[in-house]
């Protein structure tokens, strides 16, 4: 049973006061308008993904089925961050309360795992596309999309309740928390959450092992499955076309995890939380901004579909 000497502490946290990702008062209104047009383009981009998807019939497939929920996540993760930033830039007063905290590192978590999970999903359709390709149809039928899409969302679940038992114990905290990045980075609230080191340290390692390392190993062993499959082919225009199929998603998949290791290794190696804080711009803005662009330029069928739309609008 819980004490009232606990609850009160563990409640003892009224608000969180972010770090300022420049003290100059002249880059404030340039921060808030690149933040914003970054905001708006990857609003843009991730809708125009969803529009040509759901508009083109010959898009009807798992691949496209996927790529269209990676750009609704998209548009919900970069919506976590960015309003919120760009709010405090112009207010000049980086500060959230503990609930709000609480609340922004939920929808941070379960749009952050759902990106990764969805990642590695389009690499495994990529997996049965190329070395199964006469059974695709049966395997990745639309009930099993569905079956993959909601075990993507069970496990964004999963995560968030890992993180969100460790950080609920702020105990003997003072009345605010200073937080070294710009939004409530669930790595960081485990850093100042009021208790040993030790156990901070398992809980973002078993947090790391349990859904960063399977990740990774299911889009290593997707993508070593594909090149020994391409390598077996006579034909050098199949192995092209397979290629530039993989290629878009490859894309993807070295931005989103390349950000995230920088911004790791960046919290570890570096002393500057401003430098920290500059890192996970990468990851939670420049990433899912970027991620509709690369489909769309390096996509034929995105690229042919985008064409008919534009044509009948004009």
């Amino acid at each position: 049973m819980f004490n009232n000497k606990n609850m009160q502490n563990t409640t003892s946290v009224l608000e969180f006061h972010f770090i300022q990702l420049s003290e100059d008062p002249d880059l404030q209104p340039v921060l808030s308008g690149l933040f914003l047009s970054m905001y708006i383009l990857a609003l843009l981009g991730n809708l125009l993904i969803i529009l040509t998807v759901s508009s083109d019939s010959h898009l009807h497939t798992p691949m496209y089925f996927f790529l269209s929920s990676l750009s609704m996540v998209d548009i919900g993760f970069i919506s976590t961050t960015v309003p919120r930033v760009g709010g405090d830039i112009q207010t000049h007063c980086p500060v959230i309360s503990y609930v709000g905290c609480l609340t922004q590192m939920s929808l941070f978590i379960i749009f952050g795992c759902m990106d990764s999970m969805l990642l590695v999903v389009m690499a495994y359709d990529r997996f049965v596309a190329i070395c199964h390709p006469l059974y695709y149809q049966v395997i990745m039928n639309p009930s099993s999309c569905g079956v993959l899409l909601l075990g993507c969302f069970l496990l964004s679940l999963a995560e968030l309740l890992l993180h969100f038992v460790a950080v609920l114990n702020f105990s003997n905290c003072e009345d605010y928390v200073e937080i070294s990045t710009f939004f409530c980075d669930p790595s960081e609230l485990l850093k100042i959450a009021c208790f040993d080191t030790v156990t901070s340290s398992i809980v973002r390692y078993c947090a790391g092992a349990l859904f960063g390392l399977p990740s990774v190993s299911g889009i290593i062993f997707s993508y070593f499955k594909i090149v020994s499959s391409i390598m077996r082919s006579p034909s050098s225009s199949g192995k092209q076309k397979t290629f530039s199929t993989c290629g878009s998603h490859l894309s993807i998949v070295c931005l989103f995890y390349g950000t995230a290791l920088g911004v790791y290794f960046s919290s570890s190696l570096s002393h500057s939380p401003r430098s920290v804080a500059v890192a996970s711009v990468m990851y939670t803005v420049v990433t899912p901004t970027l991620n509709p662009f690369i489909y769309s330029l390096r996509n034929k069928d995105i690229k042919t579909a985008l064409r008919k739309i534009l044509s009948r609008a004009f």
